[in-house]
């Protein structure tokens, strides 16, 4: 019998389900608003950098799926058995990408509550609603979901999202009709000879090609049951991802090339994004533009909660189950982090480029290891890298220390 589109679709997203969950990890609030900035001040000339990031994605997410194919054990255990000094380094790994998360969903929650007053106070006309009854309300739904959930249920409820999202800044972007001719002379690559350039070039790399990611990739690829039987489903799964962030980047850089830009506006943040584009694409555009963002920062916040019990079960090789003491207790004190933004006087935006910044330093420990157990016969067997991804890894590594420089030089 032949399928029905329905059918068809379903069992498509079915295959790509590591992808899709990272994509909802991956483009969140941060993202939107380090593209749109990119967009807003200097056109399509960064798009380079973009690509350029997503390839290195690429590359490092076949990598970690791969490793965790070939050994049955996900990053961290891999780590922790093989070297020396894996403890060490798995310890660190972890720590980082823990604190690292934290200060994100405190920056991530506060521009999703930002939002949310904005789509009200169009809505309803209420001015500036009590952000701590928006924030419980969200922190309830979202445990609540967690405490119920299982993995596939987290799959599918991050594939809506991620939809959404895209279906929003799709509408969004013919609504505002931008100078398409514009757009595409802007993709000549260049780096702008003006001051704070060279560190959103590093901003748009460490917000696409993000240590957590990768570590994540590897418990998520494990989650599906995959084996090496499925190294074939591993890599399309990987360029399926890989296609729909650079998909979606574009879009939202594209938005704001082709009218913030050409307006002559800059962007310094995701609230202040909504107001700019209001009386371009009107009320409608704006509270378009407030749900997609908001699907992005929720569709974050779910595997960032995630993340500290899935990298203890890796440390540890413990059985990975949602439904468990540990991560239902963790999950709750990440939650519980939502909270935080309310009571520190650094605003969302900067608790998210701090938190970038931090994640970046994270990356050279991240790429270096994998390549060292990549290389080796004994570790990988008959499935050791080719010489195209072998010159690709050491580019990400070069990358890496890039990144880590920008990120030294950003936070001191």
């Amino acid at each position: 019998m032949k399928k029905s589109l329905k059918q068809k679709i379903i069992t498509g997203l079915s295959l790509v389900g590591p992808g899709l969950f990272l994509i909802g990890y991956n483009i969140g609030t941060g993202s939107i608003t380090t593209m749109a900035k990119a967009g807003a001040n200097y056109g399509m000339t960064l798009f380079w950098a973009l690509v350029l990031s997503v390839i290195f994605t690429y590359i490092l997410m076949v990598a970690y799926g791969k490793l965790t194919l070939v050994t049955g054990r996900t990053a961290l255990n891999n780590y922790k058995n093989y070297f020396s000094w894996g403890k060490a380094l798995s310890i660190y790994i972890m720590t980082a990408v823990i604190i690292g998360e934290l200060l994100a969903v405190m920056g991530v929650m506060g521009i999703v509550v930002e939002l949310l007053q904005e789509g009200i106070k169009i809505v309803f006309g209420v001015d500036h609603f009590n952000p701590w009854i928006i924030t419980g309300v969200l922190v309830v739904v979202l445990y609540y979901l967690l405490w119920n959930g299982q993995y596939k249920r987290f799959e599918k409820i991050l594939t809506f999202f991620v939809i959404f999202m895209a279906l929003c800044f799709i509408v969004v972007f013919f609504m505002v009709d931008p100078d398409y001719i514009a757009i595409v002379k802007g993709m000549v690559p260049s780096i702008p000879d003006e001051p704070g350039s060279f560190r959103l070039v590093a901003a748009m790399a460490g917000t696409t090609c993000s240590a957590a990611v990768f570590v994540v990739r590897s418990t998520v690829v494990a989650e599906k049951g995959w084996t090496i039987k499925d190294l074939k489903n591993e890599k399309r799964d990987a360029m399926v991802s890989a296609s729909m962030m650079l998909f979606l980047s574009a879009i939202i850089m594209a938005v704001a090339a082709g009218t913030l830009h050409m307006m002559g506006l800059t962007l310094t943040n995701t609230s202040e994004m909504i107001h700019l584009f209001e009386p371009i694409g009107g009320e409608t555009a704006a509270l378009i533009l407030i749900l997609g963002i908001t699907g992005a920062g929720l569709s974050t916040v779910f595997p960032i909660i995630l993340i500290a019990p899935w990298l203890i079960c890796d440390y540890t090789g413990r059985e990975r189950n949602i439904q468990s003491p540990l991560f239902r207790w963790l999950g709750l004190v990440g939650i519980l982090f939502s909270f935080g933004f309310l009571l520190m006087t650094e605003k969302p935006p900067g608790l998210m480029v701090f938190s970038q910044a931090f994640q970046a330093m994270i990356l050279p420990a991240v790429a270096i290891p994998a390549y060292i157990l990549l290389r080796n016969r004994e570790f990988m067997k008959n499935h050791t890298m080719s010489m195209s991804f072998n010159i690709g890894m050491i580019a990400v590594i070069l990358f890496s220390l890039l990144t880590t420089y920008f990120a030294l030089a950003d936070l001191f």
